[in-house]
């Protein structure tokens, strides 16, 4: 099924070609489209909880025996099956035996996360409209890898269907956040407790009027993808097979996303540790203080403290006690960053990790195998590393600001540098592309 994909190109040229290919004449603006939403019955699968998750990228082999023991329909069985004409078989027999419904108007869905009782995340999902890069309508941040583009591509095109949603952020403040907080003021569609303490809700509007006053308002604004962004390119990848198949404008031109107003629900930027399984800390510690200076801390508390209020790049490594790395020798770091970016991009956090710690101190591939990642949780990296004999990097976020400007000229943060979040729930809504 990759056959249409390049091969044998880095990061970032797959990112620029995958991002920056030019897609068929499309409306100017930002478009978030009505679709057939497809939702599961729950006077069939029961609790949405027990059949929902988070995005596919956060779930590791514990948490996907988890959930797949939880429950028979649980939406891991179709987003991470073992093959993709598995997972379409999966959808194909939920679809007939009624655990998952097509609703029968064309809508854009509200959906909230709260917590005790305030909303966190609160946004529009819809069929947003492809966009190449140039256009500046849909702005990416981070380069992809091809590996993870043909798995979900895979997927999509043996399901014929976008699984789930990918995360944008947009400044509003505009008709479109009037006509979501009347929605949300209404009775839900569906209302449940995950496991993460987040009560989620979702509405749904097939009002015509509801969809053009939407589409006024977002036609003007560009939007930043702040989760999915490997998702985004297979959507990219998908509409281009169809294109070169001669196949013309379709659903195909169009992705599952979520939408948020980031001026009325500003999102949260979190790190994004690694945990090197193959490093020994007592290695890693040795060969970094030849840069860093190095202060031992005694718990974790007091390190994530030190680490937040250290000037200057620093990192914390973990694995075998907990060691603060800060005041990097400044010839080893204006060396060892790559030329041709930006004085911004190059004092990001995890820039200086990859290129002065990852690959110049430590000597390890940046790849999936031998740099892991866990999302804005410091103590779940250090303990991995400690279960592997490897070493947990712990870093500050990112500035929300920084992501936006490297973004808005046309650079891309290092791989893995943002986790913004609440993501979306899993399972909510789907959206299949044979009934738009």
């Amino acid at each position: 099924m990759d056959d249409d994909l390049p091969s044998g190109l880095d990061p970032e040229a797959f990112s620029a070609w995958i991002f920056g290919a030019p897609g068929p004449a499309a409306p100017a603006g930002l478009e978030l489209a009505p679709f057939r939403g497809v939702r599961f019955a729950p006077e069939v699968v029961g609790d949405l909880a027990t059949v929902t998750s988070p995005p596919y990228d956060l779930i590791d082999d514990e948490a996907v025996a988890r959930l797949m023991a939880s429950d028979g329909h649980n939406i891991v069985r179709l987003i991470l099956p073992p093959t993709a004409s598995e997972g379409a078989a999966t959808l194909q027999r939920w679809l007939a035996d009624g655990a998952l419904i097509v609703d029968s108007e064309p809508a854009l869905y509200v959906y909230e996360a709260a917590s005790d009782g305030t909303p966190v995340q609160r946004g529009l999902i819809g069929a947003l409209g492809l966009r190449a890069e140039a256009d500046g309508v849909v702005l990416p941040h981070e380069n992809v890898y091809p590996g993870p583009v043909r798995n979900r591509l895979d997927l999509m095109a043996a399901t014929h269907a976008n699984p789930e949603p990918i995360f944008l952020v947009y400044e509003g403040g505009g008709d479109a956040a009037q006509i979501i907080d009347e929605i949300a003021g209404t009775p839900p569609l569906v209302e449940f407790r995950s496991d993460d303490g987040l009560v989620h809700r979702l509405w749904r509007t097939s009002d015509p009027g509801h969809h053009a006053r939407v589409a006024a308002d977002l036609g003007p604004r560009r939007a930043l993808i702040a989760d999915g962004h490997h998702r985004y390119a297979t959507y990219r990848a998908l509409q281009a097979r169809h294109h070169t198949a001669g196949d013309g404008h379709g659903p195909w031109d169009y992705g599952l996303a979520l939408l948020v107003d980031s001026t009325r629900y500003p999102p949260h930027l979190g790190a994004i540790h690694r945990v090197l399984p193959a490093l020994p800390p007592d290695t890693a510690l040795a060969r970094a203080a030849e840069i860093f200076e190095v202060t031992h801390l005694p718990d974790l508390p007091a390190a994530m403290e030190a680490l937040a209020t250290a000037e200057g790049p620093a990192f914390l490594l973990g694995g075998a006690g907990l060691h603060l790395l800060t005041a990097a020798d400044p010839r080893r770091l204006l060396d060892a960053m790559p030329v041709g970016h930006s004085e911004r991009w190059r004092g990001l956090g995890t820039a200086i990790l990859d290129a002065l710690l990852i690959e110049g101190v430590w000597n390890l591939p940046e790849n999936e195998r031998s740099v892991e990642v866990v999302h804005d949780d410091p103590a779940a990296a250090i303990e991995r590393a400690r279960r592997t004999g490897g070493t947990a990097v712990i870093l500050n976020p990112l500035k929300v600001e920084d992501v936006l400007a490297v973004a808005g000229q046309g650079e891309r943060v290092p791989r893995k540098s943002t986790s913004f979040g609440p993501k979306p729930r899993t399972g909510l809504v789907l959206r299949l592309l044979d009934r738009t």
